[in-house]
């Protein structure tokens, strides 16, 4: 709702602007959109209006984004707790050489919110060209409308899967649970990697790759000695084969840490919106200053030229006598 009555708004600056510049108006009204003294005050009215309409979406919008962070920000601490086990056990190797790779990107659904999409996409897109080769194969599964839009213009025959609207409730981990599993059902992989924003502060965030390997390369890499953290230190104990639990223990690793990722991501998004909204309020009111200090040159030169010509007409009249 604020998105479109921001849109609306922005239209209606727009619109007196493009009255003044069209074909028809002489140059004497092109100088007067750059202060001169031919503006009509009702359009720098208007324009004030739509700025301060503007404006105090923005600041509510800027509100909004800070409550949720609120609400989101000790969640996703929380969840760091998650995966950490996992790397320590399992271990974390971004390099690895695989035959099927596939990029997990987390973007928004929703715009205003600085550049956090776009540098996920730029990562996603790294990861790509470093991973294919002529024998490789390396898909996307995008989450969230903005990567969605960015990489179908290129990528459209790379992506295996999509998901949107992921924050249309509160996240829980059942609900990320849910879309891992169906990732792994759709896909088939032998390393995935998590590309998201990790939260930092308001105004940092840093773009996160987090691999998760198959069941199959965790024991390849165990037999030849690769890095995996502490597994081998420990021994296998009960009926279940070391193939089951690996298998097991990939499927939760991978839920856990897109659990983290997807709230890292959102606390991400978050604090964008609020830094973008804060600048837009303030070039608001700097825009609106100036605005105000045309509508009050234009104003006081009116006046003056209505008194100018009163005197005139007296003065003639005066004179005729």
């Amino acid at each position: 709702m604020a998105m479109s009555i921001l849109r609306r708004e922005g239209r209606r600056l727009l619109r007196p602007i493009a009255a003044i510049r069209s074909p028809l108006a002489s140059s004497d009204q092109e100088e007067g959109l750059l202060g001169v003294r031919s503006i009509s005050t009702q359009v720098v009215r208007n324009r004030m209006k739509s700025v301060k309409n503007i404006q105090k979406i923005t600041k509510a919008m800027k509100m909004v984004a800070a409550s949720k962070l609120r609400a989101v920000q000790g969640r996703a601490e929380n969840s760091r707790g998650l995966w950490q086990p996992f790397t320590a056990l399992l271990g974390d190797n971004p390099s690895i050489d695989v035959k099927k790779s596939v990029v997990v990107t987390l973007s928004s659904d929703k715009g205003l919110c600085g550049g956090i999409n776009s540098t996920v996409v730029k990562v996603s897109r790294a990861l790509y060209k470093l991973n294919a080769g002529p024998e490789k194969e390396v898909k996307f599964v995008i989450v969230g409308e903005k990567a969605k839009a960015i990489m179908f213009r290129d990528s459209k025959n790379h992506i295996s899967l999509t998901v949107t609207e992921l924050n249309k409730n509160p996240l829980n981990y059942a609900q990320v649970s849910v879309l891992a599993d169906d990732i792994l059902k759709n896909v088939e992989f032998d390393a995935l990697r998590i590309v998201y924003n990790k939260f930092h502060s308001v105004v940092a965030f840093l773009p996160t790759v987090a691999t998760v390997l198959s069941p199959e390369i965790i024991e390849k890499e165990s037999e030849v000695g690769g890095k995996l953290g502490e597994l081998d230190s420990y021994e296998i104990e009960g009926g279940e084969t070391k193939g089951e639990i690996l298998q097991n223990l990939a499927e939760f690793q991978f839920s856990c840490v897109m659990f983290n990722a997807v709230l890292e991501n959102a606390c991400s998004e978050m604090g964008a919106r609020m830094s973008a909204m804060d600048s837009s309020s303030r070039n608001a009111g700097e825009m609106l200053d100036r605005l105000t200090l045309t509508y009050n040159r234009t104003r006081q030169a009116s006046i003056t030229t209505e008194l100018i010509e009163i005197i005139s007409g007296a003065s003639a009249l005066e004179a005729a006598k």
